[in-house]
């Protein structure tokens, strides 16, 4: 399906029965929908299932000029409203978990769970892409994306990528949302793996203290994409954390 918002053409899947939750799923930087798919299919007894391409990204077209994170949560607002949705559950990783943040300081959010997501300037490290690679191998769940990692995960994403999406890039990766992060009142789940070198783990116990409602889990031996490579135990405690009593 796709929804013509503030002139960009946004890609998105809609699916599940249970409309108690409405349930968010915003992937990373240079990622799509895929990515984030394996944990929505998992959840669709929880809730309506929402997972879009950023634009730039997947199917979605890119901006018309070089967007802000303000801008990615303007466009996340107003498809919402074309959606029919209202005070949804985001689950968001890396740049996902960024604009999810964002968004949950502007705006009503059930409940916010974020898998290694930036929220200040981080150096990224060169070896990133290979020993994400190299997990993809590991895990069996994920041999089938490990052909999309190739091409869309790591150093290659700021070379490849489009004048507009590389300032889109440099705009974000600059912009210190600390003061935006601290406004949040939602409850919150932070999970990070903890040999992530593309966010520390020391970010994750910083966004526990900025957010009132927020606790971390750790995943030992993890890296930046530690929701997928334990992917029965981040279903597990998102069931828990979503379908639990704390609405």
């Amino acid at each position: 399906m796709v929804a013509n918002i503030n002139n960009v053409d946004i890609n998105y899947i809609d699916y599940g029965e249970n409309k108690k939750n409405t349930i968010v799923l915003l992937h990373g930087w240079g990622q799509n929908i895929e990515m984030m798919k394996p944990i929505g299919d998992k959840l669709t007894k929880l809730g309506r299932i929402i997972i879009i391409d950023f634009p730039g990204h997947g199917a979605s077209s890119e901006p018309t000029y070089a967007w802000t994170d303000e801008d990615f949560v303007d466009m996340l607002y107003e498809l919402f409203k074309e959606l029919g949705v209202d005070n949804p559950v985001l689950i968001g990783h890396s740049f996902g978990g960024r604009i999810s943040l964002l968004y949950a300081s502007k705006h009503r959010v059930k409940k916010l769970i974020l898998f290694g997501s930036p929220f200040k300037k981080e150096i990224k490290k060169d070896s990133l892409k290979t020993k994400t690679l190299k997990f993809f191998k590991k895990v069996p769940v994920l041999n089938k994306l490990e052909g999309f990692a190739k091409k869309h995960i790591g150093s290659t994403d700021y070379r490849n990528a489009s004048p507009i999406m590389r300032q889109v890039m440099v705009n974000s990766v600059n912009h210190d949302m600390t003061s935006d992060v601290s406004k949040i009142t939602c409850p919150t789940l932070i999970i990070w793996g903890t040999l992530d070198e593309a966010v520390p783990l020391e970010r994750a116990y910083e966004l526990e203290k900025l957010i009132d409602d927020a606790a971390v889990i750790e995943y030992e031996g993890c890296t930046h994409y530690a929701y997928l490579e334990r992917l029965s135990q981040t279903v597990n405690i998102l069931n828990s954390f979503i379908g639990g009593n704390n609405e």
